[in-house]
């Protein structure tokens, strides 16, 4: 491959940016370093160029969920264009703002207030505040991811390892003040007794619940039910973060199609197909406390995050999208099975269509690195997770079952030898968080 141009960007990255990235998922040592072309020229549909001119088809985790339309959508784009084009801030307010509280309420009925950010890190501070002010407590039992802020890395504060077994593990509390000790404490998804035990410890300083709606596998009822008798029982809000789930597999958040009754939901990545844009949704009861609170920010009145998501939206109810994304996603994971079958490949296949992920059972990291750097010979951005978007089609999905079967084939030969990692060309993947050099 030809990847000298990425491979220099990435030199210059690591002297002038801390973490040569500003998300950790696009790390080029979450793929494999040296040969992961990090650093984009060109983007459209399904289809990434980089710096070096190199063309690839997206079949990892496009755009981090956020752009679940498909790159530089052309709906989405002309809506935004338009708003550069008439001015998108002003000492004015964009009435778009108050459009998309409403559209965002219509397909939630049981919302019925709304305040924006652009981040869905900040988006799950400002719902963790709210929750906060309510109540006039303090300690946030939660369940999942929720970002980088302080009121969620607290956790670690405690507890070392209270956040490895959610999402990341490894992530450093450096810099969150002692003092947030105690005040958040993680509970396991489905597990109801964990739960119970969670809520017990926080006792009558229980301010609100957090968690996703689904990451790996679906709720049980009796989980979804006893999450709703500790809100009802312990009268605090239950926040459902949809910033990874939300806009997947139904019109809005994943809590209408799976049973939960949320008091705020948190939205954000395909909100707006890649433009900034979150929003935090709830009941009248608990939303109005946020002006009880000081949270406002001046980027957060900008008239594009606003009209990107009214244009997001409209398309994807339109045109049914989360149907597809899980049809798309479901022919990715069959394929998986098969063709790991057909080669005697060792894989676990999990995750919710469409935000599915494989992993080999053993030496994953280096395996999987070897699988990047032979898809991207082929012309595929792919590693072991799949999000799929609206501009992926069959057609698409076969030309990447064919690659895979290919790169699948020459993998269990190696496996077989021992000799996959002599043949890596960069460095195995790394998972967790930690220093880039």
């Amino acid at each position: 491959m030809n990847n000298k141009k990425s491979l220099q960007m990435q030199e210059k990255a690591v002297k002038l940016i801390p973490g040569m990235t500003q998300l950790l998922s696009k790390r080029p040592d979450r793929f494999s370093r040296g040969v992961w072309p990090t650093y984009f020229k060109e983007a459209k549909g399904v289809e990434v160029v980089d710096l070096d001119g190199n063309k690839y088809l997206d079949f990892s985790i496009g755009g981090i969920g956020a752009t679940v339309l498909g790159y530089a959508d052309k709906d989405v784009n002309k809506a935004v264009i338009n708003a550069i084009k008439k001015g998108s801030a002003t000492t004015l307010n964009p009435s778009e703002e108050v459009l998309l509280a409403q559209k965002l309420i219509e397909l939630h009925p049981w919302a019925n207030m709304a305040r924006f950010a652009r981040g869905g890190g900040e988006a799950m501070s400002i719902a963790v505040r709210i929750a906060r002010v309510a109540t006039k407590k303090d300690v946030i039992i939660f369940c999942g991811y929720h970002g980088w802020c302080d009121w969620y890395l607290a956790a670690n504060l405690g507890k070392k390892e209270a956040l490895d077994e959610q999402w990341i593990a490894g992530l450093n509390p450096n810099g969150v003040p002692k003092g947030l000790t105690g005040t958040v404490i993680p509970f396991f998804y489905n597990d109801i007794d964990n739960l119970n035990k969670a809520a017990e410890e926080a006792g009558d300083n229980l301010a609100g619940i957090v968690m996703e709606p689904i990451r790996n596998y679906e709720p049980k009822q009796e989980f979804i039910d006893a999450v709703h008798k500790v809100a009802h029982d312990k009268k605090v809000p239950l926040i459902i973060d949809e910033v990874s789930a939300g806009f997947r597999i139904c019109n809005g958040g994943a809590h209408l199609k799976l049973g939960f009754n949320p008091d705020i939901a948190v939205f954000s990545k395909a909100l707006g197909n890649g433009f900034p844009i979150s929003a935090i949704i709830g009941k009248e009861w608990v939303m109005h406390y946020a002006q009880d609170a000081f949270i406002t920010s001046t980027n957060w009145t900008e008239r594009i995050g606003n009209v990107a998501a009214l244009a997001m939206i409209d398309k994807f109810v339109k045109n049914d999208v989360s149907k597809h994304l899980v049809h798309i996603s479901d022919l990715v994971w069959q394929g998986w099975e098969e063709l790991s079958k057909k080669h005697g490949l060792d894989i676990q296949i999990g995750g919710f269509k469409p935000m599915i992920h494989f992993s080999f059972s053993e030496n994953h990291f280096v395996n999987i690195a070897y699988f990047t750097q032979e898809m991207l010979k082929k012309g595929f951005l792919a590693s072991g997770g799949f999000y799929s978007m609206y501009a992926h089609s069959e057609k698409h999905v076969e030309k990447y079952l064919t690659a895979v079967d290919k790169v699948f084939e020459k993998l269990s030969i190696l496996i077989k030898e021992n000799k996959v990692e002599e043949n890596l060309e960069g460095k195995p993947a790394q998972a967790g968080f930690g220093r880039i050099n």
